[in-house]
């Protein structure tokens, strides 16, 4: 494989189109926003997976030979072995290539936060690097399987303080449901031809169901009246469904029914769902979705294992939160900052120190003035801010000063001054 060719440069290096830094205080509310996704799956018996960046692009390949991630969006390349690889376009696929790895028991139910890669036109809140949060649950054909993970990613909201959000809901029936649906729609749309957009015309022979799921107006007029999938249910198909529309009245979530939501991907049966936003545009309003799994497993190799789960778009559920004004950026502060004016040693020393001790210290660098430092811990926010200065430095002494209130200050023994902050940020707590 060739070197590349380096060429001179006149302008700063940028993120490459539909990428983006999360920068300080942005970040920490993507930390918040994982931290609470972790609590909310954690209590549920999920644990985290950690899984590639890429993969042998068959596993990928198998999400749907027809579908425009599969044939348009993936970022696929020859690695310096030859070996075709694509970077991860979901989650999914890759989470079910590890359990045919290491048949861990099951259920085996895990959740991940990733980055995944598409390549596809960027819009507010998708971008060609974004990133998931996501549970899969391997193992069960259990209905009450997927009640549990469709209240996962509804009361992960909730507690986000989202109230715009709707959950949509369909089935696909059994494997061979499917199928006979497949034909049946195809006859359907067989007749239309000339009714529907030419780019989803082109799908009506391979991929008949995807049409179902066009956001062009000319075809959504033409199949208003398609056979519904529902209508053509097997008892089985019948069966399951009810027992998750039952399991989530028993919760109180709401939802509502909608026929044509087949999502985009083969390995679908069952339930499928999707959290629609309307605090978002019309273009943007899908935060999150799901659904079984049930041939997945089978398809990369392994047994025949039943699966269902969900991802949800950091930057999307963000983006929402913006709209709905809440889940703002945790606000960023320490509970000390050292000011030293008398060399740095103690400066250097005494953050460490109150660090060990569980206690969020900063400081100046550089040898700034007493001045300068005291600006720096009024933005830092800190309660309390520690004082070396050469009298400090000559007895042994630190001046304790409180930021807030009348700015009390006090000096204390040098090799007293942690415990003391200690007792004081306890003091705060308390009331």
């Amino acid at each position: 494989m060739s070197e590349p060719t380096q060429t001179p440069r006149t302008e700063p290096f940028k993120a490459p189109v539909g990428t983006r830094d999360v920068l300080p205080p942005e970040s920490a509310r993507w930390q918040a926003l994982i931290a609470r996704f972790a609590g909310q799956v954690g209590r549920a018996g999920y644990g985290l997976v950690q899984s590639p960046m890429f993969e042998e692009i068959g596993v990928f390949a198998r999400m749907g030979e027809g579908t425009d991630v599969v044939r348009k969006e993936m970022y696929d390349f020859l690695d310096k072995g030859e070996r075709h690889l694509a970077l991860r376009p979901e989650g999914t696929a890759s989470v079910a290539r590890a359990y045919v790895q290491h048949r861990p028991a099951t259920p085996w139910k895990v959740w991940y936060a990733a980055p995944s890669f598409r390549y596809e036109r960027p819009q507010a809140g998708r971008y060609r690097q974004h990133h998931q949060l996501g549970v899969e649950a391997i193992g069960s054909t259990d209905p009450d399987l997927d009640v549990e993970v469709i209240a996962l990613l509804w009361d992960f909201y909730a507690g986000l303080g989202l109230r715009q959000v709707e959950l949509v809901l369909n089935s696909m029936g059994t494997a061979d449901d499917r199928r006979r649906y497949i034909d049946d729609i195809r006859t359907y749309l067989a007749a239309k031809l000339g009714e529907l957009d030419p780019t989803d015309a082109e799908k009506v022979e391979g991929h008949p169901m995807r049409v179902l799921d066009s956001k062009r107006p000319v075809t959504i007029a033409a199949i208003a009246d398609a056979p519904r999938i529902t209508d053509r249910l097997s008892d089985e198909g019948v069966a399951h469904f009810e027992r998750v529309q039952a399991g989530l009245r028993a919760l109180g979530i709401p939802f509502r029914l909608e026929p044509r939501l087949v999502r985009g991907l083969d390995y679908y049966t069952h339930t499928t769902f999707e959290f629609v936003s309307h605090a978002l545009d019309a273009a943007q309003s899908t935060i999150g979705g799901g659904g079984r799994y049930d041939g997945l497993v089978e398809s990369l190799g392994g047994p025949s294992t039943p699966g269902i789960g969900f991802g949800s778009g950091i930057e999307r559920v963000l983006l929402t939160c913006d709209a709905e004004g809440v889940f703002e950026a945790p606000e960023q502060r320490v509970d000390v900052f050292v000011v030293d004016t008398a060399g740095g040693d103690s400066a250097r020393d005494l953050s460490v120190e109150l660090r060990r001790a569980g206690i969020a210290a900063e400081r100046a660098f550089d040898g700034r003035s007493m001045k300068s430092q005291m600006k720096s811990a009024d933005r830092s926010g800190a309660a309390f801010v520690l004082i070396v200065g050469t009298d400090e430095l000559a007895d042994g002494t630190v001046t304790v000063r409180h930021m807030v209130g009348d700015h009390e200050q006090t000096r204390v023994e040098r090799a007293a001054v942690v415990a003391t902050v200690a007792a004081l940020l306890s003091d705060l707590t308390l009331t």
